[in-house]
């Protein structure tokens, strides 16, 4: 491990990239034993709470709709759908895959840190400094998508697709595993989203992207956001904007990454 990253061979990088994955996989695992653990509890507390008319997020926006004056459905709400498993082996193998999952996210962080410390060696001693944040705010961006996935778009997909009926002639039987298909994927998801602005800084130190250009398709960017918020949402205006607000600030966070880092770019150049 003495030797320098750039005298490396490309055997020795897939070796250290081999331990770091391990150890990577090894805390993704440790959770999920954690998680398998206590997965009465987790599925009691936090994974089917969102089919609970009284979940906190409900009575928010209940307050919220009523204070600025939008009708909204979200005062009365009641699921007629219960969860069921029509599998023998069906409990346990979406045990094993929530706990899985759950490992994945909380692990999130030591994974970052440890993709960090696999390219740190072949930074500068100024860049390893300036790169440090990088695991911070990563793992920020990804917390703060899993809350707004959490107790935002989840709760209003769960009510929209358990009481969507064509016709009262069909009526809605609803399986656990397709419940936890749609949260894990809704939380991975979104929380993946939120990384948008660390994208665009790398995007733009790559020279792939610029301001300029993230400002002249800003309107086709804004046309994907609310198409995506109208998948991921209700069919009502509401919630379609409380969606597509944060997501929009991301990317406007991202036009000034992206011309921050232009800058420097052209104050480097030119001081070379």
């Amino acid at each position: 491990m003495g030797k320098n990253k750039n005298e490396m061979s490309f055997l020795d990088h897939l070796e250290e990239l081999r331990w770091h994955l391990i150890r990577s996989f090894t805390a993704i695992f440790i959770i999920a034993i954690v998680v398998f653990v206590y997965i009465e509890t987790i599925y009691d507390n936090l994974l089917i709470v969102h089919l609970d008319g009284n979940f906190v997020t409900y009575k928010f926006f209940c307050k919220v709709f009523q204070l600025i004056g939008v009708e909204s459905d979200f005062c009365n709400l009641e699921f007629q759908a219960e969860l069921i498993n029509v599998n023998a082996t069906g409990q346990f193998t979406m045990a094993i895959w929530t706990s899985l999952i759950l490992g994945l996210i909380f692990a999130f962080p030591y994974i970052i840190y440890e993709l960090w410390r696999f390219i740190m060696p072949g930074l500068s001693p100024k860049e390893r400094g300036k790169s440090r944040w990088f695991i911070v705010l990563a793992s920020l961006l990804f917390f703060v998508g899993l809350l707004f996935s959490y107790y935002v778009i989840m709760p209003m997909s769960s009510y929209f697709f358990y009481n969507f009926e064509i016709t009262e002639q069909i009526k809605n039987t609803i399986t656990a595993q397709s419940h936890i298909s749609l949260l894990t994927n809704t939380l991975l998801g979104v929380s993946l989203v939120f990384e948008l602005p660390l994208v665009i800084y790398f995007l733009s130190k790559l020279g792939l992207i610029t301001p300029s250009f993230l400002r002249k398709y800003r309107k086709h960017a804004i046309v994907v956001v609310l198409i995506l918020a109208a998948i991921i949402t209700p069919p009502d205006v509401a919630s379609q904007i409380v969606v597509a607000i944060p997501i929009l600030i991301l990317y406007e966070i991202g036009i000034i990454i992206s011309k921050r880092v232009e800058k420097n770019y052209k104050k480097k150049f030119k001081h070379g």
